[in-house]
C-alpha cells in the first residue's frame, strides 16, 4: 500500500479572497515541504498537492483535476454519496474526474475522499456545491416543491397540476412568459393553455425550436436533467402527463430516465415503470431544452 505525503491543498479561490500574509504563508509552506515532496517522488509514493476546482454547480458535470506525483495509485473519489472513477494521466502527475450532481440538487459542502483501488483513503478535502446555472435553479426548485407545493406564489390545479408545476420550473430556469405561455393575472385558471395543458405545451414547444428540440424514446442518450418528459398513456397522439427529468443513468442495459412531477407527486419517478407498469403500452417523449 503506497503511503501518502500531503503537500497541501490547492483550492480554486473565489474572487475577492484574502491576499498578503495568508498568501505568503502558503508560499513558505510549499517551499518548506519541497524536499519532502522530492523524497516522496523518488520513493514512488503518492503525493497529492491539489484538487481544483473545489466548487461545482449542483447539477454536476464539472471536470475536477487532482495534481501531484505517482497518482497511478489513485483509483476513485467519493463525493455526494457516489464513487466516481478517475482517469490518470500518462506521467502520473494529474488525475481527473467528473463531478456528480448534488443530492437532490441542494447546495452543500461535502467531503471529497480520494482513494486507491483497495478503498484506502489517500486524501480528503471539502468540496462545495452551489446553485449557479439556470438548470441548477430549475432542478433545485423541482426537488424542493415536488411534494411541498409553492402555494405562496402559485395556485394548483388539483389532480391535474403536472404542467402548472413544470411551467413553474421553467420560470426558475429563466424562461420568459409570452402571450402563448403564461401564468394568469388572476391565478392558474386564467393561465394560458400551454401553461397548464400537456397537449397545449407540446404544441407550444413545437413552435419554439429556439427553446426545445423534440426527442422520442429511442433518443434517450440525448436527454439530460432539466429536460421535459411527456407521456401519451393511450396512444391517442396527445400528451397526458408532463414532468421534469431529474436523473439520467447510462447503464450496460441502456439509458434509465427519472423525472419529477405533480399529479402523482414524484421526485425520481422511473420512466420505464410509468410506461410499462403504471400505464402499460404508454409512450414517453422528451424535449431537450436549449
Amino acid at each position: 500500500m503506497p503511503s501518502l505525503v500531503l503537500t497541501g491543498l490547492l483550492v480554486a479561490g473565489l474572487s475577492g479572497c484574502a491576499t498578503g500574509s495568508a498568501g505568503e504563508s502558503s508560499s513558505s509552506t510549499a517551499e518548506a515541504s519541497a524536499p519532502e515532496s522530492a523524497a516522496a517522488d523518488e520513493a514512488g509514493r503518492v503525493t497529492i498537492s491539489g484538487v481544483s476546482p473545489a466548487t461545482a454547480p449542483v447539477s454536476g458535470g464539472t471536470t475536477v483535476s487532482i495534481t501531484g506525483a505517482s497518482l497511478d495509485e489513485v483509483a476513485s473519489v467519493i463525493l455526494a454519496g457516489e464513487t466516481i472513477p478517475v482517469k490518470v494521466g500518462a506521467d502520473g502527475s494529474k488525475a481527473t474526474f467528473t463531478v456528480p450532481a448534488a443530492v437532490d440538487y441542494s447546495p452543500s459542502t461535502e467531503a471529497l475522499v480520494v482513494q486507491d483501488a483497495q478503498g484506502e483513503e489517500l486524501h480528503q478535502a471539502d468540496f462545495s456545491y452551489e446553485v449557479t446555472t439556470p438548470v441548477d435553479r430549475q432542478l433545485t426548485y423541482a426537488l424542493a416543491h415536488w411534494s411541498d407545493y409553492n402555494t405562496a406564489e402559485y395556485e394548483t390545479l388539483g389532480d391535474n397540476d403536472c404542467v402548472n408545476f413544470t411551467s413553474q420550473t421553467l420560470i426558475e430556469r429563466g424562461w420568459t412568459q409570452d402571450d402563448a405561455w403564461h401564468y394568469g393575472e388572476s391565478g392558474v385558471w386564467s393561465a394560458s393553455d400551454a401553461w397548464r395543458s400537456s397537449t397545449a405545451l407540446m404544441a407550444y414547444l413545437g413552435t419554439r425550436p429556439d427553446l426545445a428540440t423534440p426527442l422520442d424514446d429511442t433518443q434517450r442518450d440525448q436527454v439530460v436533467p432539466g429536460d421535459i418528459a411527456q407521456f401519451d398513456w393511450d396512444g391517442s397522439g396527445d400528451r397526458d402527463h408532463t414532468g421534469i427529468v431529474t436523473r439520467v443513468e447510462h447503464t450496460a442495459d441502456g439509458v434509465k430516465i427519472y423525472f419529477a412531477g405533480h399529479t402523482l407527486d414524484s421526485d425520481y419517478r422511473d420512466v420505464d415503470e410509468a410506461i410499462m407498469v403504471d400505464h402499460p403500452g404508454g409512450t414517453a417523449y422528451y424535449w431537450h431544452l436549449s
